[in-house]
């Protein structure tokens, strides 16, 4: 079993005591709907929560897709960041609904474990994803840019890539604020965030 998988699963019983900070709802209304066929027939415990106001949640639904399924920016690149900020930002429930997304989206063992304590200088990830994950600490941590970090990001990206991928760090910044104020599904986190 790779490491990472046990961690997950270790820490998934010790985060069963938390309590989220508001009962999740699955109103009777034509958004929820919308919202389930969208996630494949399932709502998250974001959605749940997110349903407390229609008019929110059908906002939230429809920025997100677009994020997740309407960008040119890779798959692999945009899992990164959203993983890395999870990690940031301590959303452990956030790195929960998006590791099989980064596997999916080809990223090995090692990789996602190296996202947990980025060291550019050691990472196995290609020099794309560095620059990638390097501007995602900078915008997550510091808001921000310094010129030189952008610069390196210039020479991976062109600039639809840095628009989507910036669109990207900037949306996921907010789930994972979000879901931590609230505790949305942290009591059935898996993982340490930590970095």
């Amino acid at each position: 079993m790779p490491i990472l998988l046990l961690k997950e699963n270790q820490l998934r019983r010790r985060r069963k005591a938390i309590i989220m900070r508001l009962p999740y709802v699955e109103p009777q209304d034509p958004v929820t709907e919308v919202i389930r066929k969208r996630r494949g027939g399932e709502l998250l415990d974001l959605d749940r929560t997110l349903l407390h106001s229609i008019p929110l949640a059908q906002g939230w639904n429809s920025m997100m897709g677009t994020i997740r399924t309407g960008l040119v920016l890779s798959a692999d690149i945009r899992e990164l960041a959203i993983l890395r900020i999870a990690i940031l930002n301590e959303a452990s429930y956030e790195w929960d609904q998006h590791v099989e997304e980064g596997r999916a989206a080809g990223l090995t063992e090692p990789q996602l474990e190296s996202i947990r304590s980025f060291q550019s200088e050691t990472s196995p990830l290609s020099e794309k994803q560095k620059a990638a994950l390097v501007y995602t600490d900078a915008m997550t941590t510091s808001i921000r840019v310094p010129d030189s970090i952008f610069s390196h990001l210039r020479s991976h990206f062109d600039d639809r890539h840095i628009v989507e991928l910036t669109a990207t760090i900037a949306s996921y910044n907010m789930v994972s604020r979000f879901l931590v104020a609230l505790d949305v599904g942290e009591r059935d986190a898996s993982v340490k965030t930590t970095a």
